[in-house]
């Protein structure tokens, strides 16, 4: 804009209610000026910080005491075709000790790489830290399967399970961060879960339809979720507490009916169908792919939409830049016409309705039953996907996928007979979230006004 135009009035931003459109510039730049990361800041302003490449030494030691020195004499193999695929793919069989060491060389130089680049106060690019987490997983993979009594496993089955774990995470975590990226802290995701789950088990059971039960998760949830927006938005009261309070009242509330109507009378009451599952001709045979994206039940399938839909409109409709607005500066929103608490209230109800088909996977896609607590914590989970994925869409299905992965991965190792204790399985993607806050891939910033009550002045 030149010097000679006039100031802008404040119906022309894009998140106001004036005609004004949102352009691609708009939406394209908007969430890299709101994601500036820490590390990112301080190469700007020449700090320097040893915390990426320390970690980094750690892990690498870590890597070269197990993967290496104590490194299986054994050939490990990865079936990448199951019978009935399309066609078929060689195996992928590596030498235990081979690419132990191999893992160990390419960890350290990059390690090596990270000092040299904190030294000249610059950022680690994101390619060495992916090249990083892929050689230490694969070389995690290839210590523990071939410490196990077989060392061999479906590397298929392994994906596809990840996926399907991953899927009432995923959901938990996009129905936090509609809230999230609107102002509400959403700690009351595993209530949403769990009412979900609930929900559609009792409503399928007496209707006799999946897609009733499914309908009747979504609402479910989203009564969580207007009892979170009255008591945060309406009342504002501190989001937090509510979120605790909300996942305890749940908890009873669902244990309490389970024990007192749904276990005396499960014919009735929590025997719901499973949804349906579809099968693309053709591309569901392709190995190790067709699984994954062609064989999901509906909920499977509605996934993906969802991530795709939440990332297109959180990022390229007006609805998106004002949700960000809300979420960054609401008073600059108010001023510029934006109704602040009621676009809140908006988002929580649609976050939790989000939440809500991630319940419904519990009893109408992975058992056809409720039980008390099914859902495990999982919606603390999703709150650290959401957080290790920075409030992102993409990111926080890769969180997902991750913790997704590790829970399957538990299973898989257990049935292989492998030495290592499950607990510890079972808590590696927790040390992995923590990894990431501390700094690994830099550090992850809220929205500014996230857990902050909004009054109009």
């Amino acid at each position: 804009m030149s010097s000679q135009e006039p100031t802008p009035q404040p119906e022309s931003a894009p998140w106001a209610g004036g005609s004004t459109a949102t352009t691609a510039a708009d939406t394209a730049t908007a969430p890299a000026e709101s994601e500036l990361s820490t590390a990112a800041a301080n190469e700007v302003v020449g700090v320097t910080s040893w915390r990426t490449p320390v970690v980094l030494a750690l892990l690498s030691a870590v890597a070269l005491v197990l993967f290496a020195l104590n490194a299986p004499d054994t050939r490990v193999a990865f079936r990448v075709s199951e019978d009935g695929d399309l066609f078929r793919v060689p195996d992928l069989a590596v030498n235990g000790v081979v690419w132990g060491w191999l893992t160990v060389v390419v960890l350290l130089a990059l390690t090596s790489l990270a000092f040299v680049r904190a030294r000249a106060r610059a950022q680690l690019p994101r390619w060495a830290v992916l090249v990083f987490g892929f050689f230490f997983v694969s070389g995690f993979l290839v210590w523990v399967v071939g410490s196990s009594r077989t060392p061999d496993v479906s590397l298929s089955g392994l994906l596809a399970g990840s996926v399907a774990l991953a899927i009432p995470l995923i959901f938990g975590s996009l129905g936090g961060l509609l809230c999230e990226r609107s102002g509400v802290v959403n700690i009351a995701i595993e209530g949403q879960l769990l009412f979900g789950a609930f929900s559609a088990a009792v409503a399928g059971s007496l209707s006799g339809s999946a897609w009733v039960g499914l309908l009747a998760a979504v609402v479910g949830a989203a009564l969580v979720s207007l009892v979170l927006a009255v008591f945060s938005i309406t009342y504002k009261v501190n989001q937090v507490i509510v979120g605790v309070v909300l996942n305890v009242l749940v908890s009873g509330l669902t244990g309490f009916l389970f024990a007192t109507v749904l276990e005396t009378n499960a014919s009735v009451f929590n025997s719901p169908p499973r949804l349906p599952r579809f099968a693309v001709p053709v591309l569901s045979e392709i190995p190790v792919v067709g699984p994954i994206l062609f064989d999901q039940s509906v909920i499977g399938y509605l996934m993906y939409v969802a991530v795709a839909v939440v990332w297109f409109a959180l990022y390229r409709t007006r609805w998106g830049l004002r949700t960000r607005a809300v979420g960054e500066h609401p008073k600059a929103a108010d001023t510029l016409g934006v109704k602040v608490n009621a676009l809140r209230f908006r988002n929580v109800l649609l976050g939790g309705m989000v939440a809500g088909v991630g319940g419904a996977f519990y009893t109408l896609v992975s058992v056809s039953a409720f039980t008390r607590d099914m859902t495990s914590g999982a919606g603390y989970i999703a709150l650290a996907a959401l957080i290790f994925g920075r409030w992102n869409p993409i990111g926080a299905l890769l969180a997902s996928l991750l913790f997704g992965f590790a829970s399957n991965l538990q299973s898989i190792l257990s049935f292989l007979g492998t030495p290592v204790p499950s607990q510890f399985l079972a808590m590696l993607p927790y040390v992995v979230t923590i990894l990431a806050v501390a700094g690994l891939v830099g550090a992850s910033r809220a929205p500014a006004a996230s857990g902050q009550p909004y009054t109009k002045e």
